[in-house]
């Protein structure tokens, strides 16, 4: 046997150890990724329009699973009151307990006399088109408004309700991280709310998982390829040359 056909061999067996750790490595990645992502998120599907033009009607959501203690000002989330109707509803927080909201000062929501830039609503519209009377969120709840201010049932229309509208924070079931369809991505920061005292949450893992997803894939299809295609230079390598006519 030539040293030439042992090297070659002898890299051939390691390019299949090689790939398949890669393939192995890449199945861990993707179906890991999955079963991470169904047990940290919910999908939900938004029935209505008053989230636009963050969230549009039919819009499919990606929401982390989270306790309704850890909500903070400026998150989208997923809720459920039964006064407000059967089905879970998707509206954004812009009050906590003990925070005195109102609007609108220069066209802007306040909150504890501070104006929040509030970037997603629609252009030049502001930030409530009747008025929101000062109020102050009972301890342990929440006050949500719709994106879409002018047709969101939301806490300035239950002003009127107890509990000055707010929602209790046990209701949150998810806090929405993203618009999975149409592919919209991740939600924008919520950066009006930033300077609150307690600032503003992070985002859940959902990049870390779709990476994770996504490079699995890619081992998988590379380690998977790597046979044929060494297979095919192999032979490419020993084909006799064809004679040379005069």
């Amino acid at each position: 046997m030539s040293r030439t056909r042992r090297t070659a061999e002898g890299r051939g067996k390691v390019g299949s150890a090689l790939s398949g750790i890669a393939v192995a490595l890449g199945c861990v990645l993707f179906l890991g990724g999955f079963v991470w992502g169904a047990f940290v998120y919910q999908p939900y599907t938004v029935p209505t329009d008053s989230m636009t033009p963050t969230i549009g009607a039919g819009d499919r959501v990606l929401a982390q699973r989270i306790d309704g203690s850890e909500v903070k000002r400026g998150d989208v989330v997923v809720f459920q009151e039964a006064s407000w109707g059967e089905l879970p509803m998707v509206k954004r927080v812009v009050g906590v307990g003990g925070d005195t909201i109102a609007c609108c000062t220069d066209g802007k929501l306040t909150v504890n006399g501070k104006k929040i830039d509030e970037p997603y609503l629609p252009a030049g519209k502001n930030a409530s088109l009747t008025g929101i009377k000062s109020t102050t969120v009972p301890e342990g709840r929440l006050f949500l408004l719709g994106d879409e201010r002018s047709g969101s049932l939301d806490s300035s229309v239950h002003l009127g309700d107890g509990e000055h509208g707010s929602v209790e924070r046990g209701a949150v079931q998810a806090r929405v991280d993203a618009v999975a369809w149409p592919m919209n991505g991740m939600l924008a920061k919520p950066t009006g709310f930033e300077e609150l005292p307690g600032g503003i949450s992070r985002p859940g893992p959902l990049k870390l998982i779709v990476t994770a997803v996504v490079v699995g894939a890619v081992l998988v299809l590379g380690g998977a390829a790597y046979g044929p295609i060494a297979k095919r230079a192999r032979r490419s390598r020993t084909r006799a040359p064809e004679p040379v006519r005069a």
